[in-house]
């Protein structure tokens, strides 16, 4: 009988070391926002309160570049609803011109009146609702443009997200049985007065280098329109977050931004005379990081460069520093395992950013994942963190 109680006690205890070396939770902690490549937008506002010019930021976060300015930049297409079923217009101060993808004008819409749009049978249905709840139904057309009275502003609505409207001429077209809207304004003034990428309370120096960039990441896109959205640029932050009317109509700061751009008419950045690819972010762990170690592409104004104030607490108190704890599950989850016993960071970059991750289970099975992925699937701020269990 106390052999074979001892020999029970024998097979528990490999089983309870197993259990033992799978952690329940993983702590990362890092610092930093974003893919930390070019303009950090953290180290602008720094050096802005350092007194720099916008000029002086620019150069020193992509350097061998120059400023150029150019009057006349031509029309931009973003898209403001995309792969969307249904939505509305309205423009609650002034008329709306409904017109065919020709030009042939199909209907003034009043003032107060409601201009909905569905995709019926790949081509979109238009209607509008008037102050009098009278419903007025359009023929069908696979494309429509909207136009609007100067110092109107118009309401897209679009499954619950509003976007407004200054600027501009809206095109709706029929792509795979749904709508793309898109605004077609100038690329200037028009479309850099809605970009929402920093705050309009930060310094000038700051909000000008921003506009410069956000310039310049635009007119590197005007060479094609992109089928899938009818596009040049999307409105969201996978190209650049775009607010539309909200970004310069912010009560006493909009005005700031509004006037941050103009400062900069026409002022893009350039290498060899032609615009650079520029690419920007909140802020880094302390240096920003080279396009071919994150895209494995190299372009020679997109490398190191130093970024401390990244890591001033003051300046930048939610990403100098961050903690996030996973647990075991969503880890083994997102490596596609069935636990995790050990995580170690294979590679970084010359920034000290890691760059691929790799994951052993308790059965000593391995995966690997590059840190874009890794920091996607689990919701992680930056590349610049270290983990423990």
């Amino acid at each position: 009988m106390k052999k074979i109680l001892f020999g029970a006690l024998l097979a528990l205890i490999p089983m309870s070391a197993h259990a033992a070396s799978v952690p329940e939770r993983f702590f990362i902690s890092g610092s930093g926002f974003g893919h930390g490549v070019g303009l950090s937008q953290m180290g602008a506002k720094g050096l802005a309160l350092e007194g720099k010019s916008s000029a002086d930021i620019l150069n020193y976060y992509f350097p061998g570049t120059a400023l150029s300015t150019n009057s006349d930049l031509g029309n931009i297409r973003v898209n403001i609803a995309h792969a969307s079923t249904y939505l509305t217009i309205l423009n609650p101060t002034g008329a709306l011109s409904l017109s065919k993808s020709d030009g042939t004008t199909v209907a003034q819409i009043p003032s107060g009146s409601t201009l909905k749009f569905a995709v019926v049978t790949k081509v979109i249905s238009p209607s509008i609702s008037t102050p009098k709840q009278k419903t007025i139904v359009f023929p069908a057309s696979s494309a429509w443009n909207v136009t609007w009275d100067a110092g109107s502003v118009v309401t897209v609505n679009n499954g619950g997200s509003t976007t407004k409207l200054a600027h501009g001429q809206i095109n709706l077209k029929d792509i795979a049985n749904k709508i793309e809207l898109t605004d077609t304004m100038r690329l200037n003034d028009e479309y850099i007065y809605g970009i929402s990428e920093i705050s309009s309370a930060w310094p000038d120096a700051a909000m000008q280098a921003q506009a410069i960039a956000s310039r310049t990441y635009g007119l590197s896109r005007m060479g094609s329109i992109r089928k899938e959205c009818d596009c040049n640029l999307y409105n969201t932050k996978y190209d650049q977050n775009y607010a539309g009317f909200s970004k310069e109509s912010e009560v006493k700061y909009g005005s700031l931004w509004k006037a941050a751009v103009d400062a900069t008419s026409g002022q893009v950045i350039t290498y060899l005379g032609k615009p650079i690819n520029v690419y920007f972010s909140s802020s880094t762990g302390g240096i920003t990081q080279k396009a071919i170690d994150v895209w494995g592409t190299d372009f020679p104004y997109l490398t190191n460069v130093p970024d401390p104030w990244s890591l001033d607490i003051v300046l930048n108190p939610q990403y100098a520093h961050w903690l996030r704890v996973i647990g075991q599950a969503d880890m083994a989850k997102a490596f596609g395992l069935s636990d995790v016993a050990t995580i170690k960071i294979d590679s970084s970059s010359a920034a000290g950013a890691a760059l691929y991750l790799t994951a052993t289970s308790s059965a000593g099975m391995n995966a690997q994942l590059p840190v874009g992925t890794f920091k996607t699937k689990l919701l992680i701020p930056a590349s610049w963190f270290s983990i423990s269990s």
